[in-house]
């Protein structure tokens, strides 16, 4: 039955994904905040020291006491509560632990672990007093930050580079020096919601939007890459300066990088003595900066990931929005991929098809996260999973995939989701899962599924119109679930709040059924039942044994609208709303039962049914 269930729908779903994907104000306010760092690193030791000035804008309505800031480093040393987690989780990440299943952070040396800490700090010229906890600095103010008004802190800081363990570190595992993220003293985010202040965990990050004013000294023989715009290129060298051009560095045993990066919340830089460093200037966008390390195996990828990269940032800007920012760098490092302003960090040594594919999710990240910028600690999959669908459109594009169902690995990824009995609501803290894998299925599967899904709600062609939309009224506003949502109700015309409240707030599944197909005076008489608490809208197809076929639309009533027909080729009839109370739902058909070949709800499989097996009705199975 599965065979001809999916022989009968297969042409149908690649006719509506190739027609539609081809075409392809918050009024709350924002916090400012504007960096200026002056940093020395030691690469033999692996610590540094730091000027930080920040002037921080409060464009609140509140009355700020005081303030917090992410001093991330201090998650590796043992106690932690990133090491306690490790140490407690039924399936922790396997890159943070040993052979044996033991927590990598709780073995760190003294001049292993990473830590951040402040040695002064000063607001407005005058000393405040701050508690270090964990990895997050607790400040008490001088004096209030009234609405509408700034203040100036200056702070010195210290520091030391973890052994990598995650994301950041040092001698990552294909012999990066420094993949210097979450490496400074970063101010919180206090938004309409309040302080923003979570330990660092496990999870990723929010933050502030401002402009960044940083210079890095180091030994003058690594190269420097990552977020922001050199500023000293004829100074520097190391392939940022003007082709053809004479460098003139400064005497001396190091090099100071003056970097600038406007109207980002954060900044990561890495750095290694071996290097190569390519650039690509693209005639309709920014410049493409790729670092990565000089081995023989791993040349060609790398010289081929290129164009590609600029496929990707065509294909994005082409399908959610232009890309703001006059640069990007794809730089080798870290522990897997992992997205930063204007950069990412990358490993390296992998097949072509895994290095691009890490490649255009990270780089998708630079839409749904650095400039959409959700709070990722409560909203993790409107980045993860808005990311992983825009990133599987893409990845079907440039690499010719030529899939009939893109997202199909997203769809499976949440039916064992939801077979595991491991699922929680997608509003969960996303360091409160009780298992990882639960966190992952549920932020990157079923948070792709939310929009893959939505398309089926909606239209395919709304789908493309909404995501335009949503990056266009909420790019540097911190979007919140219902931003989303309301951005789909104005595209399509809907009401979707049950879509919202159900698909993420609840562990609500969709099972709809055929119960029967029988004769009746009138010709054939369809019964179909909802088992899922989670309403849809329903889709039929009905083929004949003359090879005829037709759909019929059931809208849901609590929409308030309809879609258009997403085969327009094929006869569609609308027909009266289903309430969703009510159990059962039937209609007549023209033709007798002799003339019916089969019935299928949702030919697309775009509807996350969790159980497809009640999905057909076919005749010479009867």
């Amino acid at each position: 039955m599965k065979k001809s269930y999916a022989l009968l729908i297969v042409s149908f779903f690649s006719l509506l994904i190739h027609s539609t994907y081809a075409q392809g104000n918050h009024a709350y306010w924002q916090q400012a905040v504007d960096y200026t760092m002056d940093v020395n690193m030691d690469v033999e030791t692996y610590r540094y020291t730091g000027k930080q000035k920040l002037v921080y804008t409060n464009n609140s309505p509140d009355t700020l006491n005081r303030v917090y800031y992410h001093m991330y480093f201090n998650a590796f040393q043992p106690g932690s509560e990133m090491d306690m987690r490790l140490q407690n989780i039924a399936d922790p990440d396997r890159r943070m632990v040993d052979e044996n299943g033991k927590s990598r952070i709780a073995a760190l040396s003294p001049d292993e672990i990473g830590y951040l800490r402040a040695t002064s700090l000063t607001q407005d010229g005058k000393e405040v007093s701050y508690t270090l906890e964990g990895t997050v600095l607790v400040v008490a103010l001088d004096h209030p930050i009234t609405p509408n008004s700034s203040s100036a802190f200056d702070m010195d800081f210290e520091g030391q580079v973890p052994v990598q363990i995650r994301r950041s570190g040092r001698n990552n595992k294909e012999g990066v020096a420094l993949s210097m993220s979450q490496w400074y003293p970063k101010l919180a985010e206090y938004d309409f919601e309040g302080w923003h202040a979570d330990p660092y965990i496990a999870r990723e990050f929010h933050g502030v939007w401002g402009d960044f004013d940083v210079s890095i000294t180091l030994d003058k023989n690594y190269t420097v890459g990552g977020t922001g715009y050199l500023q000293n290129p004829q100074e520097i060298g190391h392939g940022y300066e003007a082709p053809g051009t004479k460098v003139k560095r400064p005497k001396g045993k190091t090099l100071t990088w003056h970097f600038k990066a406007p109207m980002v919340h954060d900044f990561m830089w890495a750095a290694d003595p071996d290097y190569i460093h390519d650039t690509l200037i693209m005639e309709d966008g920014p410049a493409l900066h790729f670092f990565y390390k000089n081995k023989p195996e791993i040349l060609e990828n790398w010289k081929n990931l290129q164009p590609k990269t600029a496929e990707a940032m065509r294909f994005f800007s082409e399908n959610v929005g232009p890309y703001p920012y006059e640069q990007y760098s794809v730089v080798q490092g870290g522990d897997g991929g992992m997205e930063y302003a204007m950069s990412t960090l990358i490993t390296g040594e992998r097949s072509f098809g895994s290095l691009v594919g890490v490649m255009v999710h990270e780089l998708a990240h630079s839409w749904f996260q650095h400039i959409l910028a959700t709070n990722e600690a409560k909203h993790e999959w409107m980045d993860e999973g808005f990311t992983s669908f825009i990133s599987d459109l893409c990845m079907n594009t440039i690499m010719n995939e030529n899939k009939a169902n893109p997202f199909e690995g997203s769809y499976n990824g949440y039916y064992s989701l939801v077979l595991s009995g491991k699922e929680q609501p997608q509003s969960t803290h996303a360091d409160r899962y009780e298992v990882n894998a639960a966190y992952g299925r549920a932020a990157y599967s079923k948070g792709a599924v939310f929009l893959s899904q939505l398309g089926y709600v909606i239209g395919q062609d709304k789908l493309m119109a909404t995501l335009k939309k949503y990056y266009a009224d909420f790019k540097f506003k911190h979007p919140t679930p219902n931003d989303i949502k309301r951005t789909a109700e104005k595209v399509s015309g809907m009401e979707l709040d049950w879509y919202l409240t159900d698909w993420t707030q609840t562990t609500n599944t969709i099972d709809y059924g055929i119960r029967t197909v029988s004769e009746s005076k009138s010709g054939t008489h369809i019964l179909l039942e909802r088992i899922g608490l989670m309403p849809m809208p329903l889709d039929i197809l009905v083929v004949y044994n003359d090879g005829s076929q037709e759909t019929f639309y059931i809208p849901l009533q609590m929409m308030r609208g309809e879609k258009e027909n997403p085969y327009g080729q094929v006869k569609r009839t609308v027909l009266p709303d289903w309430a969703w109370a009510n159990p059962e739902y039937s209609f007549e058909l023209s033709k007798s039962l002799s003339e019916v070949k089969a019935v299928v709800i949702d030919p697309s499989q775009l509807m996350a049914d969790i159980d497809i097996n009640n999905n057909i009705w076919l005749a010479d199975s009867q």
